[in-house]
């Protein structure tokens, strides 16, 4: 597949400004590996070759074992994670399929039983943030690098 369109290069500005609110959603004290898997599961689910690539070699530099890099798919199914990062991967698909389901409230409701209302709204905007990124990635064709 060929690149359709550098869009970093096409609109610098917006792409300055998505990178400064993908910064502060990085700094809002959520842990790093938690954010990363995040991060690679919604790029997983919107089929962003891009961002997979590079949120799960940043989940494995903050400390992601591979064994849950690679099940965090069927997260359900394994025993690898933690109650927060279930529900953090449960939050994520939940928006990330918005369309299907509308954030159901049982995928809330565990989501606020594990994080308190201000990590749920840093959250929240973390995964709408990656859910941007990776409609223009996947939009625009942008490749990892081979």
């Amino acid at each position: 597949m060929l690149t359709r369109l550098n869009f970093c290069g096409a609109s610098p500005e917006t792409i300055k400004a998505l990178s400064a609110l993908e910064g502060a959603a990085n700094n809002l004290g959520l842990e790093a590996s938690q954010l990363e898997l995040v991060k690679a599961r919604a790029s997983q689910l919107n089929g962003c070759a891009y961002w997979v690539d590079l949120h799960t070699t940043d989940a494995r530099k903050a400390g992601e074992a591979d064994h849950c890099l690679r099940g965090v798919s069927a997260r359900r199914e394994t025993p690898f994670f933690s109650r927060r990062k279930h529900a953090a991967l449960g939050w994520t698909v939940a928006l990330t399929r918005l369309p299907l389901a509308h954030a159901p409230d049982a995928d809330y409701e565990y989501q606020v039983a594990n994080f308190s209302s201000k990590e749920t709204a840093d959250l929240t905007l973390a995964i709408s943030t990656i859910n941007r990124r990776n409609r223009l990635a996947v939009g625009l064709r942008r490749m990892p690098a081979a």
